[in-house]
């Protein structure tokens, strides 16, 4: 749903072959797509090497590893030594940071064009879900937790940041939203 409605903004807006910074990209879903005929170079941030060498692997397979540059690490920790991007996408990474603002702000000070994000919508059983989830890891003493951040805090940082809405859907349990400048 995020790469339709990116797609369509795009398209809507008379642009093309712009820049994408995927934060939290794991195997690279966003820029396999966008690569072709959307975006024309990528920057994939994450920080499970697991997660990059599977980007890494079915990148080069499609044949895009010229346009695609891998950073390992916390966005966050790695944010100032990676550039402007026309495209910045988020696609279920907000609900992984427990300090929403400083990733929505440094991620949205990336955007020159878009900003696509999908985080968890503020409805009962996303709750519930995120709970269980959260005790699961808990008792697998992992220090792995997810947060439910309000979509109106998200909201007012993106704007504060210089962001429009542009476009907003909605899953059973997830909210898709794209921002523009």
């Amino acid at each position: 749903m995020l790469i339709d409605q990116l797609r369509r903004a795009i398209r809507e807006n008379g642009t093309e072959r712009l820049t994408l910074l995927d934060i939290g990209a794991g195997v690279g879903a966003i820029h396999h797509e966008l690569l072709n005929g959307i975006v024309s170079r990528a920057t994939h941030v994450d920080a499970s090497v697991g997660q990059l060498a599977a980007a890494r692997e079915e990148t080069e397979r499609r044949g895009h590893t010229a346009a695609v540059q891998f950073i390992e690490g916390d966005f966050t920790a790695v944010a100032e030594r990676i550039p402007s991007a026309d495209v910045v996408t988020l696609d279920r990474v907000i609900c992984c940071f427990d300090d929403m603002q400083q990733l929505v702000r440094l991620s949205a000070a990336k955007t020159t064009r878009f900003y696509g994000a999908v985080y968890p919508r503020d409805v009962g059983w996303m709750r519930i879900g995120l709970g269980v989830i959260n005790l699961v890891q808990r008792i697998k003493r992992s220090p792995f937790r997810v947060f439910m951040h309000d979509p109106r805090a998200v909201d007012a940082v993106l704007k504060s940041a210089g962001l429009q809405p542009w476009s907003e859907r909605h899953t059973a349990g997830w909210q898709v939203v794209v921002y523009r400048r």
